[in-house]
């Protein structure tokens, strides 16, 4: 190796240590990720309006790192509806157009009714059934609020295709399934006013958890701190250590 190459090193060695001793603390964003408390008295319900976040601002951007996002940038991603209606779009569908457009692209997986075909779900039944020993989860049995029907469907559905189709074909056919449901009625027309006011059968089956977030710090040396590390189960094989199936030693 040559000498140039080798006196070098710690000149660059040095470099390093010194930028990352004068690089600036990171900022505290703790207070970012908490959640929000539930409103007082409602606990099972995603429907009642929650607090507005308190008075915390964003990091600034970075120079010469991204760029704002355009308007319609954010609309192709801001399709999110909350339990209670809010970001629903505009738009309306009947029963009867949705029946068209369900026959059309989920009969096929669904079944004719809603009731399922092979490995896909069942949409309709098992009102009740939450409680015994063969629950079966469906829209009417399982969902809490109806707006999350239109949410979901609109987000994945058709299967092959999703986003594929309007506003109002969507309304169309988040009213279809909740009229297999027994949840409306055959000439209901479903909007972003209507929506929000169909009472999901388990909208009191929901328990909000007021779980706070929590940090996760690396730890990058000295981790265990003079605790033994043992191996209790491997999890390949779901067996005690030293069985042979596996990994056995740390």
């Amino acid at each position: 190796m040559r000498k140039g190459a080798l006196a070098g090193l710690p000149l660059l060695a040095l470099a390093g240590f010194a930028v990352a001793q004068q690089a600036p603390a990171p900022r505290d964003v703790s207070a970012l990720y908490r959640p929000f408390e539930a409103p007082p008295g409602e606990r099972t319900r995603g429907d009642v309006p929650w607090p507005a976040p308190g008075n915390v601002s964003l990091p600034e951007p970075i120079p010469g790192i991204g760029r704002p996002a355009t308007s319609a940038e954010i609309a192709g991603w801001d399709i999110a509806i909350r339990p209670d209606g809010a970001n629903l779009p505009s738009g309306r569908g009947t029963v009867q157009e949705g029946e068209e457009l369900y026959l059309q692209h989920c009969a096929s997986c669904h079944g004719d009714f809603g009731e399922g075909i092979d490995r896909w779900p069942a949409l309709m039944g098992g009102r009740g059934s939450l409680t015994t020993d063969t629950p079966r989860r469906t829209v009417g049995s399982f969902w809490q609020h109806a707006p999350m029907v239109f949410d979901y469907i609109r987000r994945a559905m058709p299967y092959t295709a999703p986003q594929s189709l309007t506003n109002d074909e969507y309304y169309a056919l988040t009213a279809y399934v909740l009229y297999l449901n027994e949840l409306i009625a055959e000439d209901a027309v479903m909007d972003r006013e209507s929506l929000p006011r169909v009472e999901m059968p388990n909208r009191d089956g929901f328990v909000l958890e007021e779980r706070p977030d929590t940090e996760n710090v690396a730890c990058m040396q000295n981790c265990r701190q003079g605790r033994p590390v043992t191996v209790t189960m491997d999890s390949r094989q779901f067996v005690q250590p030293g069985s042979g199936s596996g990994t056995s030693e740390p």
